[in-house]
């Protein structure tokens, strides 16, 4: 079906092609597989490498619209079609003719789908399964999480093509592994390895390629295992405590703090503490 979808700040519309993101079914440039309670989606344009034009943008964040309103899953997996690439950035195929309101179109379509990722109730896992340039790089900052494998490559090239990280380069990477060398790495358009990556905090962990998805599926497991409504009040906590000073940010945590002591979670886990009995955690 044709569904139309308003760029961000522009008041224009374009047609985003997308079938229905249910169980099985796919789009044209994204996949979708659900089981028990894991969603995996899987940015899939193997031969462009995954690169992200504005179709496959407008996919992503229909496809996140709804799986954020599914009370049955709970943990997303984000990878990559194909054995070379997680994303190896924005299309620049596309981007070649634009001018500065095109650039600045495309990155607001980019921001609407990155933002959703990132603020939504449900645990993102990016599964950085080989180029993550460019917006490759900065969706998986989207994430709340970030598994590479060992072939995993990070960078942000953008300032070589005479742009600049459009995606949330420039706010992300500095907010993840501080301010000096995130500058190093957006000036100097250096590459890093999955190992670098997680010396300086980009990456969570490094595992081997034919590891990558069950290592991602069994973190997700141990997630799962958890308060999902408690973890949700967790990630809004960190998420907007972030953009404000330490008293706001504390003062939020007490607020939501408080929230959790209304749940069936906050007395069922606490009373199976207390009779050393696992337990039986059922809020989301």
């Amino acid at each position: 079906m044709i569904r139309r979808a308003g760029v961000p700040g522009t008041g224009k519309l374009c047609s985003l092609s997308f079938r229905e993101g249910k169980e099985g079914e796919t789009m044209n440039n994204i996949k979708l597989a659900v089981s028990e309670g894991i969603a995996l989606v899987t940015i899939d344009r193997p031969k462009a490498l995954n690169a992200l034009n504005s179709e496959t943008l407008g996919e992503l964040n229909e496809c996140l619209k709804e799986l954020e309103q599914r009370k049955d899953i709970r943990v997303i997996l984000l990878t990559g079609g194909g054995q070379k690439a997680f994303v190896a950035g924005a299309d620049i195929s596309e981007m070649v003719n634009a001018a500065p309101a095109g650039g600045r179109a495309m990155a607001l379509l980019a921001d609407e789908a990155f933002c959703r990722l990132e603020n939504m109730s449900q645990v993102t896992i990016a599964a950085v399964n080989g180029y993550a340039l460019g917006g490759g790089c900065e969706i998986a900052m989207a994430c709340d999480i970030r598994i590479a494998a060992e072939n995993a490559v990070f960078g942000q090239p953008e300032c070589g093509l005479g742009i600049i990280p459009g995606f949330g380069g420039t706010q992300r990477l500095a907010r993840l592994v501080g301010k000096g060398r995130a500058k190093e790495l957006i000036f100097t358009c250096d590459r890093i390895d999955a190992q670098e990556a997680y010396r300086i905090g980009l990456a969570n962990k490094v595992v081997a390629k034919d590891a990558l998805l069950d290592e991602c599926r069994a973190m997700a497991g141990r997630i799962l295992s958890k308060g999902s409504y408690a973890i949700s009040l967790a990630k809004a906590s960190i998420e907007s405590g972030m953009d404000t000073d330490l008293a706001s940010g504390l003062g939020l945590e007490a607020t939501n703090f408080g929230l959790s002591f209304a749940t069936h979670d906050k007395k069922e886990g606490m009373t199976a503490f207390l009779e050393k009995r696992p337990a039986e955690l059922t809020d989301f």
